[in-house]
């Protein structure tokens, strides 16, 4: 399908196929992007059950490096990366000095010292390079620039998401990339395609096990057609929303945002108290005295589909939340949403009901992770 969209929109590497491909195309995060190719369900159902591949070369990828490079991500990043040995992987957030999230991302330790990789989300790439490069300007150590470098590198990489339990078998047996069954969870190796440089990793964003190739525009659509020539089936952003949200993941400007602290959202074990970051002491103090809202996970009992943006209330009517993502289940079979609430009505068991319309379906507050994760141990 094509588009009359505005020439402002950008286009990774694989947009070509995806057109040829007859992918359902949409604006996203800045990006023209694929939605679905067959079906949300047909391709939420291959990765849960034998895997499938994702374009997310829109995704933004930022280099730190230098003496200071540690001291730098350590201090703009809410996890704890020193000691964190090379290769391996953390998720966390970077906050504002009030708690709101600047961006949730991946923070890649390499293989040569003080290298880092930060993975953004791709309609924040400008502007959270744009922080990097204002909170790099003072060390509050030393009063002076942190003495590291910041590259925004996201033209220069394409990336490949191959997600399902059948994944590792496909990198072997279709790539040829044995060493990528050594890797364990939230870990990376560097390798070569074609005489460039090859990151494979094993994070994943479906609840499955899977991995991400990073490499060349030109090697991303090597690999991409040699997966499609093997019929690994290409899978759009629509199951990708799907997959996430019943692994119990966030959306960043859903889940996480500005006004939606980790802590509000029950993330606040990627913030470690015991060091100094950016936001540090706001997130302390709501852990310490709690926040007004909370977001938690809702079960409808009937089959009404929750969407963002629906009011959630109490049985007695009263407005107490709003719905963030919101689904019919495709894996569980159950209608199922993510809501911030006030933080009195978040107790698991809470009755509360969701208003689609002119109807209200009542449900009760459950556990986010909705569906039992399949990471590689």
């Amino acid at each position: 399908m094509t588009d009359n969209t505005s020439e402002t929109l950008q286009k990774t590497c694989l947009y070509d196929s995806h057109v040829a491909l007859g992918a359902r195309m949409s604006p996203f995060a800045g990006f023209m992007m694929p939605i679905q190719y067959s079906s949300i369900i047909e391709e939420h159902n291959a990765v849960r059950q034998k895997a499938g591949m994702f374009d997310v070369s829109h995704m933004g990828e930022i280099f730190v490096e230098g003496p200071e490079a540690e001291a730098f991500v350590n201090y703009v990043f809410t996890n704890e990366i020193r000691g964190l040995a090379p290769g391996g992987i953390l998720y966390g957030m970077m906050c504002y000095p009030d708690g709101g999230v600047v961006d949730d991302l991946l923070v890649y330790k390499e293989f040569d010292p003080e290298h880092f990789l930060l993975v953004v989300n791709a309609a924040n790439i400008a502007k959270d390079y744009a922080w990097l490069l204002g909170q790099a300007a003072s060390n509050p150590m030393t009063g002076k620039a942190f003495d590291c470098k910041i590259v925004n590198a996201s033209p220069e990489w394409g990336q490949i998401a191959l997600q399902g339990p059948q994944a590792e078998k496909v990198m072997v047996e279709v790539l040829g990339l044995e060493a990528a069954s050594s890797l364990s969870f939230y870990t990376f190796l560097d390798s070569e395609w074609r005489g460039s440089r090859l990151i494979v990793s094993r994070t994943g964003y479906t609840g499955e096990d899977g991995f991400e190739l990073y490499t060349t525009p030109e090697g991303i659509c090597e690999i991409w057609d040699k997966l499609l020539k093997a019929g690994v089936p290409p899978c759009g952003l629509g199951c990708r929303d799907t997959l996430r949200f019943e692994a119990g993941l966030p959306l960043y400007g859903d889940e996480l945002s500005p006004e939606i602290s980790p802590v509000m959202a029950g993330f606040s074990m990627f913030c470690k108290l015991d060091k100094d970051f950016i936001g540090k002491d706001a997130l302390a103090a709501q852990k310490a005295g709690g926040t007004a809202k909370k977001l938690v996970g809702i079960e409808l009992e009937d089959n009404a589909v929750p969407r963002a943006g629906y009011p959630v209330e109490t049985p007695e009517g009263a407005e107490v939340g709003v719905v963030t993502t919101g689904y019919h289940s495709i894996t569980l079979d159950k209608s199922i949403c993510f809501a911030l609430v006030d933080s009195a009505f978040s107790a698991l068991g809470t009755p509360l009901s969701v208003r689609i319309r002119k109807r209200v379906f009542p449900g009760k507050v459950i556990k986010k992770r909705f569906y039992q994760t399949n990471y590689k141990k």
